[in-house]
């Protein structure tokens, strides 16, 4: 493991910035040695509270100045690809924001460079994170549950009209998706990284209140190899908000209810009746907690690299959710029809953008 610390550059200084140089800071060997932002003015005043000694208006200068070993994407998906290929070309490992990529073939445009440059690209889902998460997956990798059944995975948020006003947002050339892309992906990755790979996708886009271009709600079916079956709810125009995974076994129902993070106490394992209460106590989640978080997904990264290890299970798989939520989107373009990971590999529209009919219920019944 390398002494040096991680030279880290922080591209975008929007909110999700924040998280980003705080993570950074909480790590003892990184740092943040230059940010960048088209908007001078911001860039200063992020430069400003986190300490950053340099600030820069377009990434290629960045790279050239500073020779970061790592960068950290934090702008609109649409600018994702070229500066991740960027990065990766100058020799930097990349830390890219959710979605990925407005496109799968972006992500693997983008998967590719890494490769070739044998430098690691992360995504952050750091829905996955935490000891909680950690526990239950263990609990049903190892079939301590028994066979998973039936999941339910809830994104219900609330984004006032306010929210879509904002440019970039709500059309499919610039944000690549309404809240099933932007929002819903890290509760359908969250439900992937605990059932595994996907079978097939049916899909159906709705808008009901927002003034938007793409979906302000979707609803899908989504079955698992190992042979779950989910439904996937998800919404931009929900007043109680929350974020929730319900997952029936053979001998048990776990659900963790959050919003935009979780701790044990947002986890429970529900025992079937038939199970005795020495079995259940062995499901018990550890003693010692974690909180998912930027925190403990950059950590964990941050020592992969260090250490020249493969990037660990909470950051590996970019494309694993992404695939689900393109399968909706392409489901929906085909009247819901049923999508296979197949039918994704080689699809005709999909695969170079999500834009899919939106059924429009505004009108109905007022």
């Amino acid at each position: 493991m390398t002494e040096q610390n991680l030279r880290c550059a922080i591209v975008g200084t929007g909110a999700i910035a924040h998280h980003h140089a705080e993570a950074v800071a909480a790590y003892p060997h990184a740092e943040v040695v230059a940010a960048m932002d088209l908007d001078a003015d911001r860039a200063a005043a992020f430069a400003q509270r986190h300490g950053v000694p340099a600030t820069y208006g377009d990434v290629d200068t960045l790279l050239a100045e500073e020779k970061p070993d790592v960068v950290l994407i934090c702008t609109p998906p649409v600018a994702h690809r070229d500066q991740a290929i960027a990065s990766l070309l100058a020799g930097a490992h990349v830390v890219v924001e959710k979605p990925p990529a407005p496109s799968l073939d972006e992500l693997d445009q983008m998967r590719a460079a890494a490769a070739s440059a044998e430098r690691q690209l992360a995504v952050v889902f750091q829905q996955r994170t935490g000891t909680a998460a950690a526990h239950v997956k263990r609990l049903l990798d190892e079939g301590a549950l028994g066979r998973p059944l039936m999941a339910q995975c809830q994104t219900l948020w609330f984004r006032d009209p306010a929210y879509f006003a904002v440019p970039w947002r709500g059309k499919w050339q610039t944000e690549g998706g309404g809240p099933t892309l932007g929002h819903a992906i890290h509760q359908i990755d969250l439900l992937a990284f605990l059932l595994g790979d996907w079978a097939s996708v049916q899909g159906r886009l709705w808008r009901l209140d927002r003034e938007t271009q793409t979906e302000d709600a979707s609803t899908a079916t989504v079955t698992f190899t190992g042979g779950a079956v989910a439904q996937l709810s998800t919404s931009a125009v929900s007043p109680r908000e929350t974020s929730s995974i319900r997952i029936d076994t053979q001998k048990a129902t776990i659900t963790v209810d959050h919003l935009y993070g979780h701790g044990h106490e947002n986890w429970k394992i529900t025992p079937a009746p038939h199970i005795s209460d020495d079995e259940a106590a062995t499901w018990a989640l550890p003693e010692v907690e974690e909180r998912s978080g930027h925190d403990v997904l950059l950590r964990d990264v941050f020592d992969a690299l260090r250490a020249g290890d493969p990037l660990p299970q909470t950051a590996d798989a970019p494309a694993r959710s992404f695939e689900i939520v393109a399968a909706i989107y392409a489901s929906a373009a085909a009247d819901g029809a049923v999508i296979t990971p197949t039918d994704l590999d080689a699809h005709p529209t999909h695969r170079i953008g999500f834009e899919s009919p939106v059924t429009d219920q505004r009108e109905v019944g007022r």
